[in-house]
């Protein structure tokens, strides 16, 4: 049995031997991308690799992409693979996972892979073509042989004709027309290529050059909004000191979906439209989302917790510090933009209140972590339904409280002569540009209690439980007080959230221990009179906006075809505000760190 054993276990280590040196590309992987036919939506890829050695080759197509915590499974849009030998020979070919074309290269020494990939969503994650514009999210358009990723690359596009601009992160290769390179696959997946007729502008800041490509450039006050980013830019990069890139692509797109962090560029879509309103509330909004995505260049891409990079592309990466990754990419928003002179320190502890007002009022706050939140990301953030409001939480707002928690300690506990920009500047320099790692979740807290000379269990407990958190002890060093009782609203409440389509009224979620929750109404019910008068979503509101607590009504619904009726005792909304105001007397300590925290 010993001897079987020792048989079995050699087999295995003979297997995986084969496995790790089973296939090598020692020369170079290169791609060509043409789009002959843009209103098919289908993107055409050559990828050549030069000595190929082993009897197979792998190919693969990530299923996600980084900073985009979702499983897209790119691969689904990929048809007509083929792969050929340098001489034309076809050769064989098979499935063998979700994003896996396991190639027999036998003694071929070059191997050309083609195949077309569909590309017609509107998000910063996914690939898009048509005649007006294309996107290329490169996670989701080229694929990587197995084991290779730190293999560099080649990428020539062939845009349309009348296309006359590619903007992207990657660099260059001088002499040769519209191609760049990527140094390892790591760095080719988080450099999005945007083509078209986009309108570019640019500065400089210490000497590195900044672009901006607006796809939709008449809708914008270009020479105002490349100022604001530059300003965000200068400021943002004075909390490390230096900028990890040698240039830096804002691309700024149409109508979509989102933003998304790279390591020298963001992609973003915007409708401009917020220029040409005078909604000044609602620019300033927007250039807090971009300063968010700008900022991620140091938290997340160098700044990053050990799980998110090297990355495995085949599966969820999971962490337990989106809070910090996330949650303090919020906060630096508005004290960038407040360091900037673009926000006032009253404009930024209204922002800092909405993120503490969302959190704290969300029903999910009594029963997930924000270290839960981080971990859960993956199944939670981009598959809402009707009761995820009354079980999660957002790792963005309550990340945002603690950051700004964190920072007011530090600064308390050193008197004032050292923040959280020195935890940002230490976790940079240690393991981003000594150790090229990441941070693990112990290493973290470590380096939070040596900058800041004291035990800081109390925050990492507000992270990793539902801890209620005492904000008034925080807002204190600061000299502010925060209102946190809770104030009711007027009306009647009955806790069901509400879909009008054409007369259907429908119920679209019920709040936790809320009187339609007691009555036993859920979600999909359809409304349909209230004291026997049929009724609107503007008849119900002011039904309920003319009750009191403890008042009763009569609802008669449908579920599944069959008619009901419940007697509903309506109860009062309370929320609590959080209303964050000045001390009217604050001591000269206090006084030093709300001065030195934002500025008027």
């Amino acid at each position: 049995m010993m001897n079987f054993y020792k048989f079995l276990f050699a087999l295995a280590f003979i297997g995986s031997s084969w496995i790790c040196i089973g296939q090598t590309v020692d020369g170079s992987i290169s791609f060509s991308v043409s789009m002959e036919r843009p209103n098919t939506h289908y993107y055409h890829v050559v990828m050549e690799c030069k000595s190929v050695k082993g009897e197979y080759i792998d190919f693969k197509l990530p299923a996600w992409t980084p900073g985009y915590y979702w499983l897209i499974n790119f691969s689904k849009n990929v048809i007509n693979f083929k792969a050929e030998s340098d001489e034309g020979k076809l050769l064989s070919w098979n499935k063998t996972t979700k994003n896996t074309w396991h190639v027999k290269s036998n003694t071929t020494k070059n191997i050309r892979v083609s195949y077309d990939v569909y590309a017609f969503t509107q998000s910063v994650a996914d690939p898009f073509l048509d005649d007006s514009h294309g996107y290329i999210s490169p996670a989701g358009i080229f694929m990587y042989v197995d084991g290779q990723l730190q293999h560099s690359s080649t990428i020539t596009l062939h845009p349309l004709s009348d296309w006359k601009t590619i903007s992207t992160g990657l660099d260059p290769v001088v002499g040769q027309v519209n191609t760049f390179s990527a140094s390892n696959f790591d760095v080719l997946y988080d450099s999005p290529i945007l083509m078209g007729n986009q309108e570019v502008l640019s500065f400089e800041v210490k000497g590195v050059p900044h672009y901006v490509a607006l796809a939709e450039p008449e809708k914008f006050n270009k020479q105002k909004f490349a100022d604001d980013l530059k300003r965000i830019v200068e400021t943002a990069s004075s909390v490390i000191g230096e900028f990890p890139y040698k240039h830096y692509t804002f691309l700024i797109m149409g109508e979509g979906r989102g933003g998304l962090e790279h390591l020298n560029s963001t992609a973003v879509f915007s409708s401009g439209t917020i220029y040409n309103n005078g909604d000044d509330a609602g620019y300033k909004r927007w250039l807090n989302f971009l300063t968010h995505e700008y900022f991620h260049l140091y938290n997340i891409k160098a700044i990053r917790p050990v799980a998110l990079g090297p990355f495995d592309y085949d599966k969820e990466n999971y962490t337990n510090m989106l809070w910090v990754s996330e949650g303090f990419t919020v906060y630096y928003e508005y004290i960038i933009l407040n360091r900037a002179g673009i926000i006032s320190s009253t404009e930024a502890l209204d922002f800092l209140r909405d993120n503490i007002k969302d959190y704290e009022n969300s029903p999910g706050h009594l029963f997930q972590s924000a270290t839960q939140s981080s971990f859960d990301t993956w199944i939670n953030f981009f598959n809402h339904n009707e009761n995820t409001a009354n079980t999660t939480i957002s790792y963005y707002d309550k990340g945002a409280a603690l950051g700004m928690l964190l920072d007011l300690k530090i600064r308390n506990e050193t008197k004032n002569k050292k923040s959280l920009d020195d935890v940002m500047r230490a976790l940079y320099s240690t393991y981003y540009k000594e150790k090229k790692r990441g941070f693990t979740d112990d290493e973290f807290k470590q380096t939070c209690e040596l900058i800041a000379g004291v035990s800081l269990a109390e925050l990492f407990e507000y992270a990793s439980t539902v801890k209620p958190i005492d904000y008034q002890k925080y807002f204190n060093y600061a000299g502010l007080n925060v209102d946190d009782k809770p104030e009711k609203l007027l009306g009647g409440y009955l806790g069901a959230s509400i879909r009008e389509n054409e007369n259907v009224l429908s119920i679209t979620g019920i709040d936790l221990n809320s009187p339609a929750w007691l009555a036993g109404l859920s979600s999909d019910d359809i409304i349909l009179t209230v004291n026997g008068e049929y009724v609107t979503s503007k008849t119900l509101t002011t039904i309920l906006n003319g009750k009191s607590e403890g008042d009763k009504i009569q609802l008669q619904y449908e579920r599944h075809g069959t008619k009901h009726e419940v007697e509903i005792t309506l109860a009062i909304r309370e929320i609590r505000n959080f209303k964050i105001t000045r001390a009217q007397k604050s001591s000269a300590f206090q006084t030093v760190i709300m001065q030195s925290w934002l500025k008027d």
